[in-house]
């Protein structure tokens, strides 16, 4: 979970509309396809993010223009999409016929049989499948709209990792260099573990308190609200070697004495740590979501930390929101000893991979045109244009385009630690009871964040009340 996100490309765009790119004549393939559903409307829904926002306003009038077939088009906050999205299902109105489905939720969905498989449908409509539609090309990140047996049920859109950035032009400073390695022995870098990040944190809240300037060696989104349990089930654990939310995912269990993780010693370090860490952010960091981290990050007063890299698009290049223009760089996130040799050996991973895809509802009776369009906004050609647009990448293909080379040299390395490194990290694990599972780790973890209770017996609790939810859901 998260949100917000950025902008970027408006000089690339102007350059493609004035090329004629963007308002191209339409393939004659599409029309031609489209042809007995001219004059149809579809409806969709989705949240207000760059990637929804640049289908809006791009995909879908020239999709219109060569189809004939009208699409309405919802862009609205999470909590209004989710909500009008899950009252259509679940009542079996068909509303609408294409919808947006976070990866983290998906799971809820396919267990009651919600969502249109979309593997059978390029079987059952061969003349509607583009021919380049090309479902090897997406990155990994499709593999979390897949059921047990493999077929497909969302086509991703928007995909991004949460991931550890830096202030390039702090940690290349000479004085801060020296000074560091004056101070911790070693050559200042982003850190490869947590005690090195730990250092780093300490090091630079206290250079900035040295220089009378507001900066801090840390940052984290640990207001009660929802997003300080993810920070710590799909960011901190996972990169300290405990995964799946502590939970074992063959026992169903989350207690030590029952096979789990999430109450074991590592994970208990783990949450201490965290809770220790707010020491070096900002004095209103239990206030923050993910947008304040985003924001505080591009009004550079954060030296470190990890982010949402959505974001990432408006931090590294837009002057109006963003002081750190040309200054942030991007690396793998700090891991626990071990944890990297089993995400690369695909027996772990060190991080959340989000993001969102268009799936079709079982409920939709418009799904052959929903179908058209998902493909049409999600199409090979299009992706280095939309990349420039939305700063999301979901093809392999994309990588390839002269147009990312120069966004990710603006962007501190981004899209090549998407590409290369994008397979350590993972979207979160099929769990149908995601929702009631996050209020439990949501309450017992921002009472610890607040002092209210120790880490590691808030962590005995929650594994209790997790096994006990559990056993009570039948599992």
């Amino acid at each position: 979970m998260r949100k917000i996100g950025g902008i970027i490309g408006v000089v690339l765009l102007c350059t493609l509309i004035l090329a004629g790119v963007a308002q191209s004549a339409p393939p004659e393939w599409w029309t031609k396809a489209a042809a007995l559903y001219k004059g149809v409307t579809i409806r969709g829904v989705s949240e207000s993010t760059p990637p929804s926002k640049t289908i809006r306003d791009y995909a879908i009038p020239t999709f219109e223009k060569m189809t004939g077939i009208k699409v309405e088009f919802e862009v609205t906050s999470w909590d209004e999409m989710y909500t009008k999205s899950i009252s259509d299902l679940a009542a079996g109105t068909g509303i609408y016929d294409f919808i947006y489905v976070e990866q983290d939720i998906i799971y809820a969905y396919l267990v009651k049989n919600w969502l249109t498989n979309m593997t059978e449908l390029v079987k059952k409509y061969p003349q509607l499948t583009d021919p380049d539609f090309d479902i090897d090309d997406f990155t990994t990140f499709i593999d979390y709209f897949k059921d047990a047996k493999g077929d497909v049920f969302g086509i991703p859109f928007e995909a991004f990792l949460k991931a550890y950035a830096y202030r390039k032009d702090l940690f290349e400073n000479p004085e801060i260099r020296a000074a560091f390695k004056a101070e911790y022995g070693w050559d200042l870098r982003p850190p490869k573990d947590w005690d090195e990040y730990t250092q780093i944190a300490k090091f630079f809240t206290a250079w900035g308190r040295k220089k009378g300037i507001e900066l801090y060696g840390h940052v984290a989104q640990a207001k009660t609200h929802p997003c300080v349990a993810y920070e710590m089930v799909e960011s901190i654990w996972p990169a300290w070697g405990i995964y799946n939310w502590g939970i074992n995912m063959e026992k169903w269990r989350a207690t030590v004495e029952n096979g789990g993780t999430l109450n074991s010693k590592r994970a208990k370090e783990a949450f201490k740590w965290y809770v220790d860490m707010l020491e070096y952010a900002p004095p209103g960091v239990r206030t923050y979501t993910w947008d304040e981290t985003a924001a505080v990050m591009g009004a550079g007063k954060i030296a470190q930390g990890l982010i949402y890299l959505e974001n990432l698009g408006w931090i590294a290049t837009d002057p109006a929101r963003s002081v750190v223009i040309g200054k942030i760089g991007v690396a793998l996130p700090p891991t626990y000893p071990g944890v990297m040799s089993e995400a690369a050996r695909g027996l772990g991973y060190i991080g959340y991979y989000d993001g969102g895809a268009f799936s079709i509802p079982t409920t939709s009776r418009k799904k052959e045109a929903a179908w058209l369009f998902t493909q049409y906004a999600t199409r090979k050609e299009w992706g280095p244009e939309f990349a420039g647009l939305a700063t999301s990448v979901c093809r392999k293909s994309t990588f390839a385009s002269p147009e990312i080379s120069v966004l990710d040299q603006k962007m501190g390395g981004y899209f090549t630690i998407l590409e290369e490194k994008g397979f350590l990290f993972a979207g979160a694990p099929p769990l149908p009871m995601h929702r009631p599972l996050n209020e439990l780790y949501l309450k017992w973890i921002s009472r610890a964040v607040a002092g209210e209770v120790d880490p590691a017996a808030a962590l005995d609790s929650l594994a209790k009340e997790v096994d006990d939810l559990l056993k009570e859901l039948g599992y």
